[in-house]
């Protein structure tokens, strides 16, 4: 038996709201971002010309765009307000790609920052509210940027530790006390070529 035309279009408008209700609907932890498309209420990407599809957020780097944002490459960003919390994702960057960089911050500003870098490795920083110096360089001994494969990535933030964890092998915890403060995003961003991302995912602890 063949659905009535206004129950039809009931069921549609029924899905069609629930569709509208996953776009708009606040993102909260524990959250997985499944890539499939662009539009995401909670999450931005920017300062690039950013593809999101197949489970996989994609860009290379706009060299005028980068001078236009003051020397600041793409960036791909969560509106997720925690104060201890596991991440998780994996990365690909190129053979072009300079630095992968990873932020959290808080109301005021960086709370906490990796940097992994093709020339220099991986550097972890504290950013102490106050203080005369922008960002304190709180744990190195990562690895560097290395292009073509995809490089696990988890990051624990617990009160005033921070434990990165890189591939298999690196490993690396650090402590600062301004550390504690609650956090209101997470980012991932780039500097020259090309990154894709995928499985980012965030747990409380």
């Amino acid at each position: 038996m063949k659905p009535r035309p206004l129950a039809a279009l009931a069921l549609a408008t029924f899905f069609a709201a629930g569709i509208a209700a996953q776009e708009t609907a606040p993102l909260t932890i524990p959250f997985a971002d499944a890539f499939t498309s662009l539009r995401l209420a909670g999450r931005t990407a920017s300062r690039g010309p950013w593809k999101i599809a197949d489970g996989v957020a994609a860009c290379t780097q706009d060299d005028a765009l980068y001078k236009q944002f003051k020397d600041h490459g793409p960036i791909i960003r969560w509106d997720l307000p925690f104060e201890n919390a596991r991440i998780r994702f994996r990365y690909r960057a190129d053979a072009s790609a300079k630095t992968f960089v990873f932020t959290a911050n808080g109301e005021t500003g960086h709370v906490f920052r990796f940097v992994t870098s093709a020339e220099r490795g991986t550097d972890l920083r504290a950013f102490p509210p106050g203080g005369e110096a922008k960002s304190i360089s709180i744990g190195r001994g990562g690895p560097k940027l290395q292009p073509g494969d995809w490089v696990s990535v988890v990051v624990e933030l617990s009160g005033a530790k921070a434990t990165v964890k890189i591939g298999d092998d690196h490993e690396t915890t650090a402590e600062h006390p301004s550390l504690s403060r609650p956090k209101k995003d997470v980012s991932l961003g780039f500097s020259f070529g090309a990154v894709a991302i995928r499985d980012f995912a965030i747990e409380a602890l």
